[in-house]
């Protein structure tokens, strides 16, 4: 699939929807959570490929994972997909210009770190050069959407978290790992995209 059909397919399918947004008021044990917004990049390099961004080991959180390129929404953001763009060009050099907005997935939290992701899909329209900022990300990985509907990329674990049973997705490719709320993410978005 080209990146210009995938790009077509997920505007269509986002955008005539409703979505699962979280209330502005969840409050959980310790405390409320703190509300992020991602990037689903979709990048042409001759078929459709995902972008996800490595995090360094020096970073507060999720070190050493695999997500989408984005970060926490300030007070100074217009929009959660401002936030999504500004923390794009910030971690990864993509310039917002760069990015058609597709549409809006489901907002997932996560259950250790207390975040709850906005995540947006937009279609990459020009060259990108992936500059990392070697602070917050190591590097940028681009996998190929026809390698995620893969047999054997997907797998789902049962992991106990505080006594409670949960299902845990990764996705593997080339050796590297994507799992996690990063992991919930793609898997609802390769649901919606499968026909």
């Amino acid at each position: 699939m080209t990146a210009r059909e995938l790009a077509n397919l997920s505007h269509e399918r986002l955008t005539s929807r409703d979505r699962r947004v979280a209330p502005d008021d969840v409050f959980v044990p310790r405390g409320s959570l703190v509300r992020a917004a991602v990037l689903v990049p979709i990048v042409d390099r001759g078929q459709a490929y995902l972008a996800f961004a490595k995090r360094t080991d020096r970073v507060a959180t999720h070190k050493g994972q695999i997500g989408f390129p984005g970060g926490v929404i300030t007070a100074q953001d217009p929009s959660p997909l401002a936030a999504a763009l500004r923390e794009c060009e910030e971690e990864v050099g993509l310039p917002p210009r760069a990015v058609e907005p597709l549409g809006i997935l489901d907002d997932t939290a996560t259950v250790a770190t207390q975040f709850v992701i906005t995540p947006f899909v937009g279609l990459v329209t020009e060259p990108v050069l992936w500059q990392p900022d070697g602070e917050e990300i190591e590097r940028v990985l681009e996998i190929p959407y026809a390698a995620l509907l893969e047999r054997g990329c997907f797998r789902a674990e049962t992991w106990i978290r505080d006594g409670v049973p949960r299902e845990m997705y990764f996705f593997d490719y080339e050796g590297d790992t994507v799992w996690g709320a990063t992991a919930r993410i793609l898997k609802d978005y390769l649901d919606l995209m499968k026909d």
